[in-house]
């Protein structure tokens, strides 16, 4: 969803449809049409009948009348872009022309009210009011008996007060549709910032956990490389153990290196967690879960031992997504295949079925797989994850599996 959703635009007013253009003007011309025949057709008739004196001032009035409604209708399409300046006039144009206070004056008023400013919206009611009052006032039909001045003011006021009511429900409706699109939007905006935290934190334990293991083991080969290049009165036997012990450390800092993801810093807690897991205890991690409940099937075949980081990152992979389809597809069976051999790359796909009828599903925070996400990238694979357009959920990863030359 964004904010040039067309269906946002239509709904909140921003765009108009074709159809609604043109049943506006539809609805403003047929009302026009019913105002100047209630006024000039029924004093034909009455004239015709001989219960009013004929008037030539009057015929004119007629054949000026569609005239200023058509310099009214000329305003509409402005209606959206200044409301209040265009209200205010064809309200004016009414005290001149009934067809103008039946239709166009009346779009105007409810247009402008949409905006929902108070001081524009009774001003146009007002003039209108005034305007309407003065016709009935001045202009005389003659074929009726005339009304007291109070009649005129109530009619006009109800004639244009009824659109200015309508006006103001479809801005409220309009603004509420606004306000639930940027809810949404602000919704999508906080889950960005979320998964961005989320990968964040998961750089920040990597950072402290490369400090935490690497530090000590580069700082004593620093140590002895430097004592290799400025002694010259070490023994030979003494350079030989030097040497062993640069190369026993750059060894060992390169294996911890590996497993940089298995030793993050648990929160709060002292000293170093124990390396995590890799795809040899994987077995075990899915008896664990078919003990809890779970039906998985495991297939796949890996040729070899992958290196650390790539299988504890693979055996993160299944775990998390065996976890989601506990929570999201609880009862639903589940497909776990691994693949994969050295100098090529290391497949790992979970599916799982649709949720059982019935089941209910657990509520998760959503930022496991961003935070996998952040592993996959980090050892250079790809991960992906979604619908599997069966009813179920895939997460599929295919990471780099160099070979070792140790």
């Amino acid at each position: 969803m964004s904010s040039a959703d067309p269906r946002i635009d239509f709904a909140t007013g921003a765009r108009l449809r074709v159809w609604s253009r043109i049943w506006r003007y539809l609805l403003v011309v047929l009302l026009s049409v019913i105002g100047w025949f209630g006024v000039y057709g029924l004093f034909a008739i009455a004239v015709d009948e001989g219960t009013a004196a004929d008037s030539t001032q009057f015929w004119v009035l007629s054949l000026v009348d569609p005239v200023i409604w058509l310099i009214a209708m000329g305003l509409l399409p402005f209606r959206r872009r200044i409301p209040a300046t265009v209200a205010v006039t064809a309200s004016l144009l009414s005290a001149f022309s009934v067809m103008a206070a039946t239709g166009p004056a009346q779009l105007a008023v409810a247009s402008n009210a949409t905006h929902r400013r108070w001081r524009s919206i009774i001003a146009s009611i007002v003039t209108g009011v005034v305007a309407a009052t003065l016709y009935n006032r001045f202009v005389p039909t003659g074929y009726v008996e005339e009304t007291p001045w109070w009649i005129d003011v109530l009619g006009a006021a109800v004639g244009f007060a009824l659109p200015a009511v309508f006006g103001l429900y479809i801005g409220a409706r309009r603004a509420l549709i606004a306000s639930l699109h940027d809810r949404a939007l602000e919704a999508e905006r906080e889950r960005e910032l979320q998964i961005a935290a989320a990968e964040a934190g998961e750089r920040t334990r990597i950072a402290r956990e490369m400090h935490d293991v690497l530090a000590h083991r580069i700082s004593l080969v620093a140590m002895h490389a430097g004592a290799l290049a400025y002694r010259d009165d070490l023994t030979r036997d003494q350079v030989r153990g030097t040497a062993v012990l640069v190369q026993e450390n750059s060894r060992r800092a390169l294996a911890e290196l590996r497993q940089v993801l298995g030793v993050l810093r648990a929160d709060g807690a002292e000293g170093i967690e124990p390396p995590q897991p890799t795809l040899e205890t994987l077995p075990t991690l899915i008896d664990e879960a078919r003990a809890a409940g779970a039906v998985v099937d495991a297939s796949g075949s890996v040729a070899g031992e992958a290196p650390e980081l790539v299988s504890r990152t693979a055996f993160r992979i299944v775990q998390e997504a065996l976890t989601n389809a506990r929570k999201h597809a609880p009862g639903a069976p589940i497909r776990v295949r691994v693949d994969g051999h050295a100098g090529g790359l290391l497949a790992v796909e979970v599916t799982n079925g649709a949720a059982r009828a019935g089941a209910a599903a657990i509520p998760g925070s959503g930022m496991g797989l961003a935070g996998l996400a952040e592993r996959v990238e980090l050892v250079g694979g790809t991960l992906e994850y979604g619908p599997d357009g069966k009813g179920g959920f895939a997460v599929r990863a295919w990471l780099p599996w160099e070979e070792c030359d140790e």
